[in-house]
């Protein structure tokens, strides 16, 4: 008679060989010859960053990868502590952070790996269709309130961004409310809505008429409106739309690099897998999911 501990002795094993048998199927890596590789960082890479190391892990069953998000604050908090291998970031990294990493014995070594444009978004029965730099920046700082100022309806503005530890937070400070001037001071209206993820934004935007908010282009879906932007303070100036050719010829005024970084000169699987997301079977990855590849024409 088998006891119930004897019971569970064997379920445990079957639940540990059914685990290991997803990443190994044929059990012929040693558990001690695996290499794990812990990214940790911005929120708008975080789909990609899964994307990748799904791939990568189906190429290279040896390498086991840990995604996780959290913005790209922590991704690199996490670089400094030592408590990551790979930080995404949306932004790059300040000097502060470099000081800090420094002085921890950490060289935060930088690579491009995507490009993205920050899409304008607003709900589809808002008549908008065009906005200056300008008119954002008075819009996110509290100058501009109700959308009948810019041609809208006669309707309060529902301003949405993300939270300050976002990387893409930072950026749109940076660019579009501080229109790039590093003199400038100029914060986010009191009453803007600082949200989570690029997930509760969209669903906001569906669901409130008045809301405006932005987003990483990949994180864009049909039931939202897409504003056209342009930098240009003349007369009948040229709206551009977010896209992959915008974005590589310079029309698009709000796009950006996409980084990883790690703690020196990567070595070892470390070094193979940055290497790897810098292929075109990687750079695919970052087409399908709605970025801009670093190797596009």
């Amino acid at each position: 008679m088998i006891t119930n501990h004897k019971y569970l002795f064997i379920l445990i094993i079957l639940i540990l060989s059914a685990c290991a048998s997803r990443t190994d199927p044929e059990g012929l890596i040693p558990p001690d010859s695996k290499e794990y590789i812990n990214n940790t960082g911005s929120d708008t890479m975080v789909n990609l960053a899964l994307a990748w190391a799904e791939q990568y892990q189906q190429i290279n069953p040896q390498s086991i990868l840990s995604v996780s998000g959290g913005g790209s604050g922590t991704g690199i908090a996490s670089l400094i502590n030592k408590t990551t291998d790979i930080a995404n970031a949306s932004r790059k990294i300040k000097s502060i952070e470099i000081d800090n990493a420094l002085s921890n014995g950490i060289e935060p070594i930088e690579f491009v790996v995507a490009r993205d444009a920050i899409a304008i978004v607003v709900n589809p029965n808002n008549p908008v269709d065009n906005l200056t730099l300008q008119q954002l920046s008075d819009i996110y700082s509290g100058k501009i309130n109700n959308w009948k100022e810019i041609g809208g309806e006669d309707r309060p503005i529902v301003r949405l961004s993300r939270e300050t530890n976002s990387g893409t937070h930072v950026y749109f400070l940076e660019q579009v409310l501080r229109l790039g001037v590093k003199e400038d001071k100029t914060l986010f209206s009191t009453n803007t809505l600082l949200l989570p993820s690029s997930e509760v934004i969209g669903a906001e935007i569906r669901n409130n008429p008045n809301a405006i908010g932005y987003d990483g282009l990949g994180y864009v879906t049909p039931d939202m409106k897409v504003i056209a932007v342009t930098a240009s303070q003349e007369e009948g100036p040229e709206f551009i739309y977010p896209s992959a050719e915008t974005v590589n010829d310079g029309t698009y005024p709000i796009a950006r690099d996409l980084y990883m970084y790690t703690a020196g000169q990567p070595k070892g699987s470390i070094k193979e897998y940055i290497e790897w997301i810098h292929s075109l079977e990687a750079q695919l990855i970052v087409t399908q999911l709605g970025f801009v590849p670093i190797n596009a024409p």
